[in-house]
């Protein structure tokens, strides 16, 4: 059976220009994604063919200077789009946030040169990235990193293991934090590595509950040698980039979470109005409205606080403790409308004959990237009661 009609959603979209930008992407979401998600989640297929179609239709690279192939949208509407992309598989919404992610650190902070000689390939040319920052003991405290690299007459030589990469062993280039000065975060820099390097290999990919089409690898760098001219930012500025670059990240994760929380609420919508039980539908039944209801309004709560945060990142204004609530609430959100669809379904709901059994899956693991929920309530106390808070 098919996933069901996605309902359109009323979109927040400030021009012309970007309401025909997501008029396309819901047009791919749907004729080119949407339609091949459930057989390639089972057969754990990654969706290449995918990305080099978003890349063709430039929109890998939204939110970034149009200079270098970007889009030049507002944070806002680049998350809009991402939340259709999710909609329709997760896999491909959750691998445009990690790319964007990995394009952060130069879009943003390389110098003019660095950005001639990379930005094109990475926003425009087909390049698919991954975001190397996680290590096997050091997930949420990016201070502890201990990859290493060492300067060596004008390379760095980078040593050590990255861990639960997504798009490990697929991507084509890596934006990588190594410590490369003492312990701490002043001691952590960035560097953007080709994935063809020579020591860079990929372990296989872990075995995942959801997100099975999304490949997830440590990645091992054995005396990778690259040039100078691929540090990004100054030596021990990578800390700070890379926080940048997670506030920025937990806005895509809580877009991608109310995709999937759409496309659950859309499902368990056609079945309460399909399905009948005691000769009406369900969807007659209060208890079974109130639930929906419940499910709606955590859908569209989630939407408007990560808009309201990405506003704020538009507006130059402060925004990491915004983005921590979005991230924390929409994919908290997720969970919950995704379990509460399978209810909705009831015995279907816990079969594979129906999509919303793998959002169930797939929802559990946006509580958990880009900081677990726990950690996003630490930077929410952090800011409440910190020098930030007073």
């Amino acid at each position: 059976m098919p996933a069901g009609i996605r309902r359109s959603v009323e979109r927040d979209l400030p021009t012309e220009e970007s309401r025909e930008l997501i008029a396309l992407v819901r047009d791919i979401a749907r004729k080119e994604i949407a339609p091949h998600a459930a057989a390639e989640e089972e057969s754990g297929t990654f969706p290449r063919a995918a990305f080099r179609l978003l890349s063709d239709a430039g929109l890998l690279g939204l939110p970034y200077a149009a200079e270098y192939g970007g889009g030049e949208q507002p944070y806002s509407v680049y998350l809009q789009a991402l939340e259709e992309l999710a909609a329709a598989r997760l896999t491909v919404g959750i691998g445009v946030s990690v790319h964007v992610l990995s394009c952060h650190a130069l879009a943003l902070h390389g110098t003019k040169e660095q950005r001639a000689a990379w930005l094109p390939g990475m926003l425009g040319g087909g390049l698919l990235g991954s975001y190397c920052l996680s290590e096997p003991t050091a997930g949420s405290d990016a201070a502890a990193l201990s990859t290493k690299a060492v300067r060596d007459g004008g390379d760095w030589v980078l040593s050590g293991t990255k861990a639960w990469i997504t798009h490990g062993g697929v991507s084509d280039f890596c934006t990588v934090l190594a410590r490369s000065g003492g312990p701490g975060a002043k001691g952590v820099t960035a560097y953007l590595v080709p994935a063809d390097a020579p020591g860079l290999s990929a372990a296989p990919p872990e075995r995942k509950m959801g997100l099975k089409g999304s490949p997830t690898a440590q990645l091992h760098f054995d005396g990778v040698r690259v040039g100078d001219e691929r540090r990004i930012g100054a030596e021990g500025e990578g800390f700070s980039l890379a926080l940048d670059a997670l506030d920025a990240g937990r806005l895509g994760i809580a877009a991608c979470a109310v995709g999937l929380a759409q496309a659950a609420l859309d499902a368990a919508l056609d079945w309460a109005a399909e399905r009948r039980q005691f000769g009406r539908a369900i969807g007659d039944f209060q208890g079974l409205r109130f639930l929906l209801a419940d499910m709606a309004t955590a859908v569209e709560a989630g939407r408007a606080l990560y808009l309201a945060a990405a506003r704020r990142k538009d507006a130059g204004l402060p925004y990491a403790r915004q983005a921590a609530m979005a991230k924390l609430l929409c994919t908290d959100n997720a969970m919950k409308v995704t379990t509460d669809a399978v209810q909705v379904f009831g015995g279907y709901g816990y079969t594979s004959d129906f999509p919303v059994e793998r959002y169930l899956r797939e929802a559990k693991v946006l509580q958990i990237v880009e900081g677990t929920n726990q950690v996003q309530r630490m930077v929410i106390g952090r800011h409440l009661l910190g020098p930030e808070g007073r």
